[in-house]
């Protein structure tokens, strides 16, 4: 497990021209060790840009990234160990499929990493597990699979450097309602088994009630709110003065509520509000 802190991180892209913009604007944020945090917002909130801070793909403009504390960027020479620590996936990634086996393109991560082939491949069958993947897959072209599996294996393979803080950006973007639900759950299982800190960028309330336990709100450069899932989603009308929402079962479970039925606050999920519904029954 991990901490990532942000100590008032600023980011500016193309800083001196007359084409600048400040993406981020001194950030303050700690992600929790050991959680799923989701970040959400708008396009050009931050949230992408916050992304590829984490695992030192680019560099703060002003302020600093803490990995447990620790400056990721006091030793730049060191970077390389830091990208192994935390596993970026960025949007779309299985574009970045380009081995002859699913088997071989898992394994390139943990391959440069410099571990035995036996240690490999207890990686590549754990990671494959994980995400979904059968045996009969593994051996297959990344290119005879679906457009799901290849996005499962292509975040196999950063699974199976075993991160201590997997970063995914909108892992389930493009997907149909059943390959969301498969991606994302292989994420929150890799979360859970390995002990992992895992953040996720989406732009779905829905999702980050589903899987989040923690849930950072993205504005204008900066973090407009932060907190459990059930602090950020009691704030409904702030959030809907940056046009984002609670979810839509939550203002359904409102809407009852209006009209005088019982159910309890800090209803985010439609198996939440099953069960409050059959205790009233």
């Amino acid at each position: 497990m991990a901490r990532v802190t942000l100590e008032h991180v600023s980011y500016t892209y193309e800083p001196g021209t007359p084409f600048a913009v400040k993406a981020l604007d001194d950030v303050c944020l700690t992600v929790r060790e050991g959680s799923i945090t989701g970040i959400i917002g708008h396009t050009g909130s931050g949230k992408s840009t916050m992304v590829q801070l984490f695992n030192g793909l680019e560099k703060p403009s002003e302020g600093r990234i803490l990995l447990d504390g620790k400056d990721i960027w006091e030793n730049p020479k060191k970077m390389r160990d830091i990208r192994f620590r935390v596993g970026l996936v960025m949007q779309y990634p299985e574009y970045q499929l380009f081995e002859e086996t699913v088997r071989a393109d898992i394994a390139f991560g943990p391959r440069n990493m410099g571990l035995s082939e036996e240690e490999i491949s207890a990686r590549v069958a754990e990671a494959a597990e994980i995400v979904g993947l059968t045996a009969a897959d593994l051996d297959k072209s990344p290119f005879d699979l679906s457009g799901g599996q290849k996005r499962r294996a292509a975040i196999a393979g950063v699974m199976a450097m075993r991160p201590e803080v997997l970063v995914l950006d909108e892992p389930a973007a493009g997907l149909d309602p059943r390959g969301r639900d498969i991606i994302l759950q292989a994420v929150a299982d890799y979360g859970h088994k390995t002990g992992a800190t895992v953040i996720i960028v989406s732009h779905s309330m829905e999702d980050m009630a589903v899987y989040c336990d923690d849930i950072v709100v993205m504005a204008h450069a900066k973090v407009f709110l932060a907190g459990s899932r059930d602090e950020v989603f009691a704030h409904a009308e702030e959030l809907r003065s940056v046009g984002l929402d609670v979810p839509q079962i939550t203002h359904l479970a409102l809407l009852l509520a209006a009209r005088g039925v019982r159910l309890p606050k800090g209803i985010y999920t439609v198996e939440a509000a099953l069960r409050a519904i059959e205790n009233l029954l």
